[in-house]
């Protein structure tokens, strides 16, 4: 989690111009699970429905011959003189036939996902978009970039052509991310290419504006980039695939009104971390619990004997366990004494006596 508590501002010159706090939403954990979940579901609220034509493989008068004829039940064309008489018709194992359950437009396309997760799933895509190493992981080429997350002045948001939105992105040293998008556009395989979708490239930066006074023109045909308000966070932006690290610019007035906008969300609270460091091995180690665990200068102790020992097998940990259990052998001992010789000598201790003795001394 990015826990600095400011970020630098930088102009569309790329030199620093002052510095902004760094909203809470940044330190949220980060759950690939859930971003994964939420985003899976919400994808297929953007789905067109398709079916198969009604009447698809019915389109031929076809009837079954019955039994007698040493051929399957299958409805069968009729007619003669043609090839397709005779052959077998409207099921789904025929050539020619329907599909099995045929495919219906009323189909249930969108899935509801709970409001509190879409939440948790946005939070922990804007903080794992702070953490330079998850978003050099997802392939965008950071690598020149000042700090992450990048926050530039609010002066960009009333760019209106596209040159300046160029000339801003190689200032900010940017626009090594749009050529990794430009170089990376290849041409689909499949019929795709005759569905106005004839080509696929990578993701480039995503641009968050408050207010937009040109900025989203301007930015339009810059390969890659997209645009969004910070009031409307979409999880399908900020991790696209379900995989976290996006490459995110701010501008100033975006990144100041983020903690405003989650304020806005009613009952609704910032997820936050179990432990503030996940460094747990340095944080058993430290001066401070050692010290605590193990007084400075006190001799080690031992550890105690911990090897698990059955009591049905040792008579030491029944005895432990069952203190009574010593009453119980000593009776079922003089019994079985008392069985086999029928009396029992009061002068000296029997058989049973040397045993029950013996077992106390190795208690």
């Amino acid at each position: 989690m990015a826990a600095r508590p400011t970020v630098t501002v930088w102009s569309a010159t790329g030199e620093s111009s002052g510095s902004v706090p760094l909203p809470a939403v940044f330190t949220a954990p980060i759950r690939l699970d859930v971003v994964q979940q939420v985003h899976k579901s919400i994808a297929k609220n953007r789905r067109q429905p398709y079916a198969v034509a009604e009447n698809a493989g019915h389109q031929t008068s076809a009837e079954s011959w019955g039994t007698g004829r040493a051929v399957a039940r299958i409805p069968r064309v009729g007619g003669g003189g043609t090839q397709r008489s005779g052959q077998a018709a409207f099921g789904n194992m025929c050539r020619g036939g329907r599909m099995f359950a045929p495919t219906k437009t009323w189909r249930k396309w969108h899935v509801k996902v709970n409001q509190n997760q879409r939440r948790y799933a946005v939070a922990s895509a804007l903080a794992a978009s702070a953490l330079p190493s998850l978003v050099l992981a997802r392939g965008h080429r950071i690598e020149q970039i000042q700090e992450v997350p990048l926050v530039i002045s609010s002066s960009v948001e009333s760019v209106t052509k596209t040159k300046e939105a160029v000339e801003l992105l190689k200032a900010t040293a940017a626009y090594a991310d749009i050529a990794k998008v430009s170089n990376s556009r290849k041409l689909r395989a499949g019929k795709g290419k005759m569905r106005n979708r004839r080509y696929r490239q990578r993701r480039g930066p995503l641009v968050v504006y408050a207010k937009d006074e040109g900025l989203t023109r301007a930015f339009k045909n810059v390969p890659g980039v997209e645009t969004s308000p910070v009031e409307s966070l979409n999880l399908l932006q900020l991790a696209p695939g379900g995989h976290v690290g996006r490459f995110i610019i701010w501008t100033e007035a975006a990144i100041a009104a983020l903690d405003s906008v989650y304020e806005k969300k009613s009952g609704f609270n910032l997820p936050t971390a179990k432990i503030s460091s996940s460094d747990v091995t340095r944080l058993i180690n430290s001066d401070e619990i050692q010290s605590v665990v193990r007084a400075a200068g006190a001799p080690t102790q031992k550890r105690p004997f911990t090897q698990k020992k059955n009591p049905l097998r040792n008579k030491a940990i029944l005895f432990r366990l069952n203190p009574y259990a010593k009453t119980l052998r000593r009776q079922e001992l003089l019994r079985q004494e008392k069985k086999s010789k029928g009396s029992v000598k009061k002068s000296a201790p029997g058989a049973a006596g040397k045993e029950f003795l013996e077992i106390l001394h190795s208690a």
